[in-house]
């Protein structure tokens, strides 16, 4: 039977090795697309919330004019 100490080593190793050769983002970069992400979950956010209180004034509209 192989020893699981050995694999979880190997395995975190070869973790090690993959993270050294990623292409991490500098400063500038990580700051700039923090910008973008929050702006646009900013306007998104501001879209859902208008659009859903339109239709929740179209509904209630709507059941005024039929009832």
């Amino acid at each position: 039977m192989k020893n699981p100490f050995s694999s979880v080593r190997i395995f975190t190793i070869e973790i090690v090795d993959e993270l050294k050769k990623a292409a991490w983002p500098t400063m500038p970069e990580l700051r700039d697309s923090t910008v973008v992400v929050v702006a646009a979950s900013l306007i998104l956010g501001l879209f859902t919330s208008i659009s859903d209180f339109s239709m929740i004034q179209f509904v209630d509209l709507f059941t005024r004019m039929v009832s």
